[in-house]
């Protein structure tokens, strides 16, 4: 395998463990959509338990694709907002949705 190879692999395999899983693109997406409160991001993704929406969020927080703003109110307000190094991600998941919905046709026509 060439250098250059190798490094699209490593990119290739970089990007693939960022969207791995399965809330991680829905979470994206319903950020970049507007969603900010815990409770509204959580009710823009069906089956989305309040435990592994935590789990996501503290994890993209962590690798500096949410950012997180506490309102000293009562009671304590909570918005997420997706950063600008998240939203060069905005692209990709349009590709796939575009993909997804092409692919859906192919598959289903007769």
């Amino acid at each position: 395998m060439d250098r250059d190879q190798a490094e699209e692999l490593r990119a290739l395999q970089d990007t693939l463990f960022f969207i791995g899983g399965k809330w991680r693109i829905p979470v994206i997406n319903a950020l970049c959509n507007g969603h900010r409160r815990f409770r509204e991001i959580e009710r823009s993704i069906p089956g989305i338990t309040t435990r592994m929406l935590s789990k996501e969020l503290k994890e993209m927080e962590m690798n500096k694709l949410v950012k997180r703003t506490v309102y000293d109110d009562t009671p304590v307000l909570v918005e997420y907002e997706p950063t600008t190094y998240c939203r060069t991600f905005g692209k990709i998941i349009g590709e796939m949705i575009a993909w997804g919905r092409e692919h859906r046709k192919e598959v289903t026509k007769d």
